[in-house]
């Protein structure tokens, strides 16, 4: 059998020449430029200093790096996916820790002779250089500035090309292209919003950029137009509900066109689907988020769980949209189905170079699985309900104790939720306007959905108090139980009708597809109704499903059965050497002295 080939920078001792790549030569000899002649010896000296310092930083390129930029470009030119994948998911990140941990990776200039100054892998190259800054480096106003240029350079070469483009990119790669242009404008309008912390340099030219291009630049219309062209460019909610409808392939390749055929532009609409409900979530409007996911069904089928983080941040978001719904019954489905598919693919996930992002993704779902827990009570998972006792046991125990739990609700709403933004930029082309902006600065987003959800909260604060009366009793005076609750008839009323409107929420059954689908049910496990001066208690009680506890024990005592049997039986006791004098042939069989008994305190005897 032929061994596997080694990747060019997998060895680091290979000498070999850069693939026909002659650096002086594709450098170039800007001495002999015509541009200049010998009436400025200034720009010449000037791009001479330029020259001599590209070829100082070309040679500080270690040797491996460079073998990998060769080769990571001709993966590209051949479209080989195997080679590509390879490179993006291992190649970068190996040499990333060895070499650039701490520092910024090669400019895209100062590497483009090795490519033959190829515009589309420069592009590509420098999505990556970006990220990387954004991952691993503090980036500059610089840096946000160019990176959503290159942006803008690579979705006009996919979308106003003349025709389809001949590119193919490895799935995980094409999710991180979205998802990464999503996060540095979610970085950069976190960034835009904190006006004290502006040197005078940024202020001028944030000033200039919301001048001369229109607030342009990272703004929400162009994210937004970026990815609603990315759908209707592939039509992928036509070739979503072509194939729900079971038609052919041939069928689907007609409606879909030439884009929509290729998996490079069906896959960058459907992950732009998944970009589009994060945008809305962190631009506040939820109901529009899940608005746009009416045609992706959140199930193990959808070409989203191909990539793990997609996966994980799909249901985050949509789980995130149905607590600030109010239908924390949909939530808690969500989180669950998620958080024990994160439970099972546990030892997969440590070969993932993303298997931080996606731990700490859980933990948030983990915490607001426990405010939803806490605002609509339900039979828990057993899994999932250890796993939330064990981290958030403290703050749990609070949530349940009415207005004293608000400030454990707080915390953990603000740890698990999203980055809020704010769409509209402060003013930084009027100097006045942005005067009285810093001095009555808006309400962050941030803190204002924090305060919407903490009403919601308030309003149930009462309703653990109220059911540990009512559980007590099956008829109840009203006037009595306005005693119990210090107030008077008519705000135990009040408050009663708040513990019935907690009972109650919209939730999706197994009919609806839509995921802003569904209907009225009842939560909670109690009922009650007031008639004249009684309150009449009703609880029904839900019978204990023991197939899952049995089948759950079954499997512990199945483990605890295959360990016995792994493990090694007891060595066999030596036999007694025979005392000295007697022979095996006088027909005696020594016997071994029986062991003297002792206890644990005992001494032994002289």
């Amino acid at each position: 059998m032929s061994q596997p080939r080694m990747a060019l920078w997998a060895a680091e001792d290979m000498e070999e020449d850069l693939q026909d790549v002659d650096v002086n030569l594709a450098l170039g000899n800007y001495g002999h430029s015509e541009l200049y002649d010998e009436g400025a010896p200034t720009l010449l000296a000037m791009q001479h200093q330029k020259l001599l310092a590209n070829e100082e930083a070309f040679a500080a390129i270690p040797d491996p790096v460079k073998r990998f930029i060769v080769h990571f470009h001709q993966a590209v030119l051949k479209n080989n996916l195997a080679e590509i994948t390879v490179a993006y998911e291992s190649g970068w990140n190996r040499l990333t820790e060895k070499y650039y941990s701490k520092t910024e990776w090669p400019d895209a200039d100062l590497i483009a002779p090795l490519v033959n100054n190829d515009p589309l892998f420069l592009i590509l190259y420098r999505e990556l250089y970006y990220r990387h800054i954004y991952s691993r480096i503090q980036p500059d106003i610089d840096d946000r500035f160019h990176s959503y240029e290159n942006s803008c350079e690579l979705f006009n070469y996919l979308l106003n090309s003349d025709g389809p483009v001949p590119l193919e990119l490895p799935e995980q790669w094409l999710w991180d292209i979205v998802d990464e242009f999503i996060y540095q404008f979610q970085s950069f309008c976190v960034w835009r919003s904190k006006v004290k912390s502006k040197s005078d340099e940024e202020l001028l030219l944030l000033s200039e950029a919301s001048q001369e291009s229109g607030l342009q630049v990272w703004s929400a219309y162009s994210v937004l137009n970026v990815l609603y062209s990315l759908i209707q460019k592939s039509k992928i909610n036509e070739y979503i509900a072509a194939q729900q409808q079971g038609k052919s392939e041939e069928e689907i390749a007609e409606i879909v066109g030439e884009y929509g055929v290729l998996p490079l532009y069906r896959l960058l609409g459907y992950f732009s689907i998944i970009g589009l409900l994060r945008v809305h979530v962190l631009l506040g409007d939820f109901t529009l988020a899940l608005k746009v996911m009416e045609n992706v069904e959140l199930n193990q089928k959808a070409p989203f769980t191909r990539v793990t983080a997609c996966h994980v941040a799909t249901y985050y978001y949509v789980g995130f949209c149905y607590i600030m719904l109010r239908r924390y019954p949909d939530a808690i489905r969500t989180f669950v189905t998620i958080l024990n598919f994160i439970l099972r693919m546990r030892q997969y996930h440590t070969r993932s170079y993303q298997y931080d992002q996606i731990n700490k993704t859980a933990d948030r779902m983990y915490a607001l699985f426990a405010i939803c827990n806490a605002l609509s009570p339900s039979r828990l998972d057993d899994n999932i309900a250890n796993i939330v006792k064990d981290r958030y046991g403290e703050q749990f125990g609070k949530m349940s104790r009415g207005e004293e739990g608000i400030p454990a609700f707080e915390e953990l709403f603000t740890y698990a939720c999203p980055k809020f933004i704010s769409a509209n930029p402060p003013p930084y082309e009027d100097p006045e306007a942005l005067t009285a902006y810093v001095e009555d600065s808006p309400q962050e987003p941030a803190h204002r959905h924090l305060t919407l959800f903490l009403s919601d909260v308030r309003a149930q604060a009462i309703v653990p108090t109220m059911r540990s009366f009512l559980k007590l009793y099956t008829s109840l005076d009203a006037a009595k139980l306005a005693g119990f609750l210090d107030a008077d008839e008519e705000e135990m009323v009040q408050q009663m009708m708040a513990v019935k409107s907690a009972s109650r929420c919209i939730s999706r059954v197994g009919s609806d597809k839509d995921l802003l689908d569904g209907q009225m049910i009842v939560t909670s496990d109690m009922d009650f109704v007031i008639n004249e001066n009684m309150v009449h208690i009703s609880e029904s009680t839900v019978g204990r499903r023991f197939a899952g506890w049995f089948i759950r024990n079954t499997e512990h005592a199945q483990r605890v059965l295959d360990g016995v049997r792994a493990s090694p039986l007891p060595a066999a006791p030596k036999p007694a050497s025979a005392p000295a004098g007697v022979s095996a042939e006088d027909g005696a069989v020594a016997k071994p002295a029986a062991p003297q008994k002792s206890v644990a305190w005992a001494k032994p005897s002289a």
